[in-house]
C-alpha cells in the first residue's frame, strides 16, 4: 500500500510543471547597509536646506522718515559721538635730566564732519616746550581719508605763533597710520609736519609701536631756535600693555636728532643737537 503511494505522488510530480528553486532572503551587506559617506548625505541636505529661498515676508515696511529708520535699524551715521585719546603721556630721561611729555587729541562729530583737537609738548627743567594745541575741521572724502583745517597755536619758550592748517590723516597701505600737515604763518612763514606709525600685535594685548615725525621750516626763527629746511626729525619705539583696550601702561626709547640751522642753534644755547631717552608713560581713551 505504501508503495501505491510513494508511486502516486512521483508520477504527480514528474507530470507537473517543473519546480522552481526557493529563493530565500538574503541580509544586507555593510556597504548596502550603510552609504558610502555618511557626512555626504548630511551635508547635501544641508546645503539644500540653506539654498531655500525664505517665504515672502508677511508684511511690507511702510515708508519711513530717515530718523525712523536710523531708529529702528540702530544705523543713524549722522548720530554725534566723541572721544578723548590720551596717546602719550610719559616721564623721559636723557643724560640726566627728566621731561614730562604729552600727545593727545579729542574729537566730536559724526561719521563725516568732526571737530578735532590735538595738543603736544615737553615739560622740561621747569619750563614748556615745543608745545602746541590744534583746531581743526576733520572730514571724510574717501573709504580710508580725511581733509584736516583749522587752526595751530604755538606756545613754546620763546614768542608764541600762530598757523593756518591744511593737511590730511588716513591709513596707508599695510595700516601705516599716517597725518601729513602743512602750515602757514604771519610774516610769510611756513611748516610742513609728517607721522607715521604702525601698531604691530605681538598678542592680543601685547603691542608694539614705532613711531617717526620730521618737522621742516621754510625760514629761520632765531627766537625759537629754528632754522630753514628740516628742524629735526625722531624716531621712537613702545611697547605697551593693555590691561583694558581703554588702558594701557607702556615703555620704551626715543631719539631725536635737530638738523641744519636748528642744530647750530642748539649748540650755540649750550645744547646737544642730539638725544636719546627712555621713557615709561600710559595709554588712556574714553
Amino acid at each position: 500500500m505504501r508503495l501505491l503511494t510513494l508511486a502516486a505522488c512521483a508520477a504527480a510530480i514528474l507530470s507537473g510543471p517543473p519546480l522552481r528553486a526557493l529563493e530565500l532572503p538574503q541580509a544586507p551587506t555593510a556597504a548596502a547597509a550603510a552609504p558610502a559617506d555618511p557626512g555626504a548625505a548630511t551635508a547635501a541636505t544641508q546645503s539644500q536646506d540653506e539654498h531655500v529661498a525664505p517665504a515672502p515676508p508677511r508684511e511690507t515696511m511702510p515708508d519711513m522718515s530717515y530718523e525712523s529708520m536710523a531708529q529702528m535699524m540702530q544705523m543713524d551715521d549722522r548720530q554725534r559721538r566723541g572721544a578723548l585719546l590720551i596717546d602719550q603721556l610719559e616721564w623721559g630721561e636723557a643724560d640726566g635730566a627728566g621731561a614730562l611729555n604729552w600727545n593727545g587729541q579729542a574729537w566730536y562729530g559724526g561719521d563725516y564732519n568732526k571737530l578735532w583737537l590735538k595738543t603736544e609738548g615737553q615739560h622740561f627743567d621747569g619750563t614748556t616746550r615745543d608745545a602746541d594745541v590744534e583746531a581743526l575741521w576733520d572730514h571724510v572724502f574717501s573709504r580710508w581719508w580725511s581733509l584736516q583745517t583749522g587752526a595751530r597755536h604755538d606756545f613754546p619758550e620763546g614768542p608764541a605763533r600762530n598757523w593756518l592748517a591744511l593737511g590730511v590723516e588716513g591709513l596707508a597701505p599695510y595700516f601705516f597710520e599716517v597725518e601729513a600737515t602743512a602750515y602757514v604763518g604771519d610774516a610769510g612763514r611756513t611748516a610742513a609736519r609728517l607721522r607715521a606709525e604702525y601698531e604691530l600685535l605681538l598678542s592680543q594685548r601685547l603691542i608694539m609701536q614705532p613711531y617717526f615725525e620730521v618737522n621742516a621750516y621754510g625760514q629761520d626763527d632765531p627766537q625759537r631756535q629754528i632754522g630753514s629746511g628740516i628742524s629735526d626729525f625722531q624716531l621712537a619705539l613702545r611697547l605697551r600693555y593693555e590691561i583694558r583696550r581703554e588702558f594701557a601702561p607702556y615703555l620704551g626709547l626715543a631719539w631725536m636728532r635737530r638738523t641744519g640751522r636748528t642744530a647750530d642753534f642748539a649748540r650755540e644755547a649750550g645744547e646737544s643737537a642730539d638725544a636719546v631717552w627712555a621713557v615709561l608713560g600710559i595709554r588712556v581713551w574714553f
